[in-house]
């Protein structure tokens, strides 16, 4: 019997990386999955995460600037999110206000030596807690 892919999958898209991130439907505990270089095919990268992982939801960061208005980014995130529509799964919106500021802090809190693609993939992270923790009310 196949499974119905119903697991979130979280970007935190930056020009440089892309921050992926992973929760399961039923525990829905999101965790890093990698760090794309935004570089190379982030497309087909996605297409082998959404099958391997049985994913059936979207959520992408959203920059904004601090007083909440759109920016440079927020526009380069709608295009990129665009061109993930024939993906053919929901893809939802999701603010990313301070992630990787949070990221950093809990990385640096850990102590030890850590990569910035660590960073985008535990931003991730917690783009996808916000969001599932959104949909709880």
């Amino acid at each position: 019997m196949a499974q119905t892919p119903d697991n979130f999958l979280a970007l935190d898209v930056g020009s440089k990386r892309i921050g992926v991130a992973l929760a399961g439907s039923v525990a829905q505990i999101p965790h890093p999955l990698v760090t794309l270089d935004a570089e190379s095919d982030v497309y087909t990268h996605l297409q082998q995460i959404i099958s391997d992982e049985l994913i059936g939801y979207l959520v992408v960061g959203l920059p904004r600037g601090l007083d909440g208005q759109d920016t440079d980014q927020t526009a380069a995130v709608r295009a990129f999110v665009t061109s993930l529509e024939p993906l053919g799964i929901p893809i939802h919106l999701q603010d990313e206000a301070l992630t990787s500021v949070k990221a950093k802090a809990e990385l640096r809190e850990r102590g030890g030596n850590y990569a910035k693609g660590d960073v985008d993939a535990l931003a991730a992270t917690y783009i996808l807690e916000d969001y599932l923790a959104g949909q709880e009310s």
